[in-house]
């Protein structure tokens, strides 16, 4: 028994944090589609940066747009377009299967523009309108200023991914803009039915960041946990905003709703269960994106139960016993959103240097 397609039976869809084009192009992405059920793929600006950097793959394709006179920024987008148009081709037939429920391919916009509504909105239409693809979803950061842009990209009828949430509170704003964007969407007389959304919350960093202060102040006991409660307590926020009489009214209309996903579910303490994030999260309605040593891993020993389901009491306890502790969630999750952003922002500046370097190698050996 392949504990991986046993989540998909608790109502749970696993995607893969992970993409090359040799990856896609070798046909390795439909075998664990079929192999694993694996039901969508996301990417960032750190995955790119790898995968670009890391050797030839790339190179026939970047002298190609470097005789075009393209620059780095521009060779970057060429090449990821082109990836995720692969990805979403190898997904159509879940996309197709799921009822556009699944089969979804995400591709965040310039980390760069964090800061920037108009910016964003302005990059995500233009990356939908490039991939062209049913089965795109496109990442927006929940920043302050990525709130509105959401609510606008959704309007327009695009998938949207929205990335780096960590706090409950930031949660229930993504949740609002959600609402408002499909709300709009649905009175222009589009078809909410095909405007599809995940809210991605992060995980395994809360406890990356609150355990060695937890260890600080003389509480180890308390250690691994708060990140799986932050979670938790965000899924008793969907079940609840599920029953408000505005998503109801959207759920008449033939809207899905959005669905939480698990986000950085790799385990950083080599202290804790290698499958920890996956394990403890599991539940109806929900993403969990892992990247494929995760993914391994929970094939070989995962287990699968309801973690989901009537956790939200004990994990307030919990919340409860970590402010007594010391500990200021608030604190905590404002500053792990500021470190998301600018981690996202040095990958890309890493990997526009990348492309750059690379280009004057070819150039040169040309």
């Amino acid at each position: 028994m392949n504990p991986l397609r046993e989540l998909a039976k608790k109502g749970q869809s696993v995607w893969l944090d992970f993409i090359t084009r040799r990856f896609v192009e070798e046909g390795r992405l439909e075998r664990l589609v079929a192999d694993d059920e694996l039901r969508g793929v996301t990417s960032n600006p750190t995955i790119f940066q790898k995968a670009i950097a890391s050797g030839p793959e790339y190179d026939e394709a970047s002298l190609a747009l470097i005789r075009a006179g393209k620059d780095a920024h521009a060779i970057y987008e060429a090449l990821a377009v082109v990836d995720i148009q692969k990805a979403c081709d190898a997904l159509a037939k879940v996309f197709e299967a799921t009822k556009g429920a699944d089969g979804f391919v995400s591709l965040e916009v310039n980390p760069r523009l964090a800061r920037d509504t108009e910016g964003t909105v302005r990059e995500a239409l233009d990356l939908h309108r490039r991939v062209a693809r049913s089965n795109l979803m496109i990442k927006i950061p929940a920043t302050r200023e990525g709130l509105p842009a959401i609510e606008r990209v959704l309007a327009e009828g695009v998938s949207v991914n929205v990335t780096l949430i960590f706090s409950l509170e930031r949660y229930r704003e993504v949740l609002d803009a959600w609402l408002a964007g499909l709300t709009k969407a649905a009175t222009a007389g589009k078809d909410v039915a095909r405007i599809d959304s995940v809210a991605s919350f992060f995980v395994s960093r809360v406890d990356s960041m609150v355990d060695p202060i937890l260890e600080q102040k003389g509480h180890p006991e308390l250690c691994g946990k708060a990140a799986v409660a932050n979670a938790q307590l965000a899924y008793d926020i969907f079940l609840r905003a599920k029953k408000r009489p505005e998503f109801a009214a959207l759920l008449k209309k033939g809207a899905r709703p959005q669905r939480p996903l698990w986000a950085s579910t790799s385990t950083k303490n080599p202290k804790y269960r290698d499958v920890l994030y996956i394990e403890e999260l599991i539940g109806p309605e929900t993403v969990n994106t892992v990247p494929p040593q995760t993914l391994d891993a929970f094939r070989d020993h995962g287990q699968v139960r309801d973690a989901l389901t009537g956790a939200a009491a004990q994990a307030n306890e919990l919340m409860q016993k970590l402010e007594r502790a010391g500990i200021d969630m608030v604190q905590v999750t404002n500053k792990l959103e500021e470190e998301g952003v600018k981690a996202f922002v040095d990958s890309y500046e890493q990997l526009l240097a990348s492309i750059e370097a690379k280009r004057k190698s070819l150039v040169a050996a040309r």
